[in-house]
Parts: structure tokens; C-alpha cells; sequence
């Protein structure tokens, strides 16, 4: 019997099935992207970050943007 190496885990798939409107299915962003989605500068989002006020997460040397933590920021700010 031949295994197929091209299967993805159940729940893998569910993940990598779930798209942004605009086609993205990565979990996070950069902070640059992130910047320019909320329309600030990066070296803004980077202060914002440092003083809690905006998500980031440090993976490695990497500073990333969890789409998730951002938009649950945004909608506690439009409450």
C-alpha cells in the first residue's frame, strides 16, 4: 500500500482553507503590512507596540502582527 504524501491533516487543511476576504490565509502580518492597513506609519505602529497600545508578537528576531489580536483590538475601539 502507497501513502500519500500529499494529504494534509484534517485540521491543518481546516487552517490553511481559511481566507481573508482579500485571499490571505497566514495568520499574521508584518508590521509594515499592518501599518499600512490601518493606514499609519510603521515607525508609529512600532511606538504603539512598544507601549502596549497595539498588538505584536517577537518570534525570533521577527516582530509579527496577529490578525486576530488586531481586529479584537479594533472592534473594542469602534465599542
Amino acid at each position: 500500500m502507497q501513502r500519500d504524501l500529499t494529504a494534509v491533516p484534517e485540521r491543518q487543511a481546516a487552517v490553511a482553507d481559511a481566507t481573508d476576504a482579500d485571499g490571505d490565509s497566514r495568520l499574521t502580518w508584518t508590521v509594515p503590512e499592518a501599518a499600512r492597513r490601518l493606514g499609519i506609519s510603521v515607525s508609529y505602529y512600532y511606538q504603539c507596540a512598544r507601549e502596549g497600545t497595539l498588538p505584536v508578537k517577537k518570534l525570533g528576531r521577527r516582530y509579527v502582527v496577529p490578525k486576530d489580536a488586531l481586529r479584537r483590538f479594533l472592534e473594542g475601539v469602534a465599542s
